[in-house]
C-alpha cells in the first residue's frame, strides 16, 4: 500500500484545513484514500487552519492565516516528537503518476537525508528533473502544498518564523510575509540544510477558491456555479495529468 510506503519516510502526516471549507477537506479525504489513508489514521492529523481577524503587516488577513498554520503545524510536530513530518494544506491534489513516482522520490529523499522537501513547487527555471534534485539555498522555490521537514530543520524554523512576526512588514532582517517566502528567507539563512525537489513533482495545487487573495478571474466570471465548477474540474485534471 501506498500509504505505507509514505509513512515509512514520514513518521506524521499533517493537513492544514479552515474548518469553513469543507469542500476542501472533503476533496482531501478523497486525495488520501488515493493513496491508502484517511483523516482516521492515527498517522494523519487534519490541523484546522488559523483565522485572524486582522492582516498585522501581511498582506492579506489569508496570507497571515497561512502563515500561523504552517508555524501551528511545525509546533505541533515538535512537541509530538516528529522525526520527519509531510505538512499538506488543503488544495492539494496528487498528481495521476502518484504509484509510481511517490516511491521512487521517497527513496530519493531518504538517501539525500533532506531537511526540507518539497513535493510541490513553482520555480522560474524549471530544475533539472530527477526523482529528488537539490535546491540551492538561494533558489526562490514558491509554493507550500506539499512540504516535508525533518524535526532539526523544524526546530529550527519555529524561532526563526516567530521573530519575523515580531518584526515590522518589509523589515530588512525578514518581517510578516507569504509563508513561501519565509521559508525562502529561513533557507538562504541556513545553507547548511539541503532542501530538495520532487522532479518531477508529487502533488499540484487545486483549483478552488482562494482564501489568501482576491478572487480569480473563475470567480470574478458572471458565470453560474455548475459552470465553474465544470471549469475547475477541467483544470484539476490538466494540473494533475503527470
Amino acid at each position: 500500500m501506498l500509504a505505507d510506503r509514505l509513512f515509512a519516510s514520514f513518521d506524521h502526516l499533517y493537513v492544514i484545513n479552515l474548518p469553513a471549507r469543507t469542500d476542501r477537506r472533503d476533496e482531501m479525504a478523497g486525495e488520501l484514500r488515493r493513496i491508502g489513508t484517511g483523516f482516521d489514521d492515527p498517522r494523519v492529523t487534519l490541523f484546522a487552519a488559523v483565522a485572524p481577524d486582522e492582516a498585522s503587516g501581511f498582506r492579506s488577513i489569508g496570507a497571515r492565516g497561512c502563515f500561523l498554520s504552517h508555524l501551528g503545524v511545525l509546533r505541533m510536530a515538535l512537541q509530538a516528537g516528529h522525526k520527519r513530518i509531510l505538512l499538506l494544506e488543503d488544495d492539494c491534489d496528487f498528481v495521476a503518476r502518484i504509484d509510481a513516482l511517490l516511491p521512487v522520490a521517497l527513496d530519493a529523499c531518504d538517501a539525500g537525508k533532506f531537511g526540507i522537501f518539497y513535493g510541490g513547487h513553482h520555480m522560474a527555471a524549471p530544475p533539472i528533473e530527477a526523482p529528488v534534485t537539490r535546491a540551492d539555498p538561494q533558489d526562490v522555490v514558491g509554493l507550500t502544498h506539499m512540504m516535508g521537514f525533518d524535526q532539526s530543520t523544524i526546530a529550527r524554523a519555529i524561532p526563526y518564523l516567530e521573530l519575523m512576526l515580531t518584526r515590522p512588514a518589509g523589515s530588512p532582517d525578514g518581517g510578516p510575509m507569504d509563508v513561501d517566502g519565509a521559508y525562502g528567507w529561513f533557507r538562504a539563512a541556513h545553507p547548511e540544510i539541503a532542501t530538495g525537489l520532487a522532479v518531477p513533482q508529487l502533488g499540484v495545487q487545486r483549483p478552488s477558491p482562494t482564501d489568501i487573495s482576491p478572487p480569480g478571474m473563475l470567480d470574478r466570471l458572471p458565470l453560474p456555479r455548475p459552470a465553474r465548477a465544470l471549469l475547475r474540474g477541467a483544470r484539476r485534471a490538466w494540473r494533475r495529468r503527470i
